[in-house]
């Protein structure tokens, strides 16, 4: 195996924090409430707190691997070390696929609001300036996060003190002509809206696959998971509770931007400007953070022999994985072409969900654990992610278990010529 440079440690609990929320408080957040509350009804916070439970769960997972293996990779590398190449494989393939097509519909978001007809050229505009930010450096990209995650928190707020302030049309209850979605209030309605908030939660990952990158590992990557998910979880409920409040479940249910709704039903209307802008700007963080995620786990899949060798080059004045991120933005530009990449997010919830199933078997099997991330919490974990994966609507089961299949039967198929070569 080639001796490959490794990435400097450069990130603190701060910048790692605010990567880690950045990448929660993405698009997902404007976007994601409306579906959750189609199939879960008035029991969405129940959806949340489902949701955030099993986030835990993954979050004491990563937090004790990562702070045993403080390399760029996340699952990937865990769950090589701890289960075996192939669970390996499959936890970092579900994430770089699953993850490619959420920087697509991320940059896709920000194209739409703010040049509507010109989106998918704005997309990848965007794609092409901040995989630039990516090539000057971890700290430059961290120093851009904090910026854009301080007008998005800003953004949050604006919409809390609209919902606040009212009307609240909802105490009027919905119209006779509209109904609520089947399936809401159910358990089975429950879990599908748990599973597609989790794609809110995921971010925590970007800190555990820049463990590379940080200083004193063992100390800052468990306090900024923690750190990250503690506050994105606040957010999201309370969130939930004013708009569950503010709008009818209804048109809560129906409406693409519900966040940009709930403002423009109350008597701040003319903040509406405020908002898109706040959701752009959450666009460009998620992705931001996505990108250089999605390039550490290929550049560490690479170095195994999982994916091209080339990926694995660090290099420039930064010490950057600059192919593995050239790479990635080739992609997402491939796929803003010539896909429709806004209805990803059960796809990439269903990979992520997996992603973490492997996290927890491998926290499970370590011997060595704090005392508050007993084995029981693995287990639960491990289960909660299966269970969310499940229950995710059909077609999103179904495609990403056909993309985890072909990863799978095509590194079956590269081993299997590996051996030839080795035998002759």
């Amino acid at each position: 195996m080639p001796k490959h440079q490794h990435l400097q440690r450069r990130l603190g609990v701060f910048d790692a924090t605010s990567i880690g929320l950045g990448s929660m408080l993405g698009a997902g957040v404007f976007v994601v409430f409306a579906p959750a509350a189609g199939l879960a009804g008035t029991l969405l916070v129940v959806s949340i707190v489902v949701a955030g439970a099993v986030a835990y769960c993954n979050a004491m997972a990563s937090a004790q691997l990562a702070a045993k293996y403080p390399e760029s990779g996340g699952t990937y590398v865990y769950g090589r070390k701890q289960l075996g190449e192939w669970p390996g494989f499959i936890a970092g393939w579900g994430f770089v696929t699953g993850k490619t097509a959420s920087c697509a519909a991320m940059a896709l978001t920000f194209g739409q609001y703010v040049s509507p007809d010109f989106a998918v050229p704005v997309a990848i505009a965007a794609v092409a300036v901040l995989t630039v930010v990516n090539l000057l450096g971890i700290t430059r990209t961290a120093f851009l996060t904090r910026i854009l995650l301080g007008i998005v928190l800003a953004t949050l707020v604006f919409v809390a003190v609209a919902s606040i302030l009212g009307p609240h049309p909802a105490d009027a209850g919905p119209s006779p002509s509209t109904t609520v979605p089947d399936g809401s209030g159910s358990a089975w309605g429950v879990l599908p809206a748990a599973g597609l908030m989790f794609f809110a939660f995921a971010g925590y990952a970007r800190i555990a696959t820049l463990g590379e990158e940080v200083k004193d590992p063992a100390r800052v990557i468990p306090r900024s998971i923690l750190g990250a998910l503690a506050a994105a979880f606040g957010i999201y409920l309370a969130l939930a509770l004013l708009l569950l409040g503010h709008l009818p479940l209804p048109q809560l249910a129906a409406s693409p931007a519900p966040l940009l709704e709930a403002v423009t039903n109350s008597d701040l209307a003319a903040g509406a400007a405020f908002v898109q802008g706040g959701a752009a700007a959450a666009s460009l963080g998620a992705l931001l953070a996505l990108i250089t995620g999605v390039g550490r786990t290929a550049m560490a899949m690479a170095r195994e022999g999982d994916l091209p060798g080339p990926l694995a080059r660090v290099g420039g004045r930064h010490t950057v994985p600059f192919i593995a991120e050239l790479a990635v933005a080739a992609v997402v530009i491939v796929l803003l072409l010539t896909s429709n990449v806004l209805t990803v997010v059960g796809f990439s919830s269903f990979g992520v969900l997996v992603y973490y199933a492997v996290a927890n078997a491998a926290a499970y099997s370590l011997a060595d654990r704090p005392w508050h991330a007993p084995r029981w919490l693995n287990a639960a974990g491990l289960v909660g992610c299966l269970v969310l994966a499940f229950t995710l609507p059909p077609s999103s089961v179904l495609t990403m278990a056909a993309v985890l299949a072909a990863g799978v039967a095509g590194r079956a198929l590269v081993l299997q010529r590996r051996g030839r070569r080795s035998t002759s």
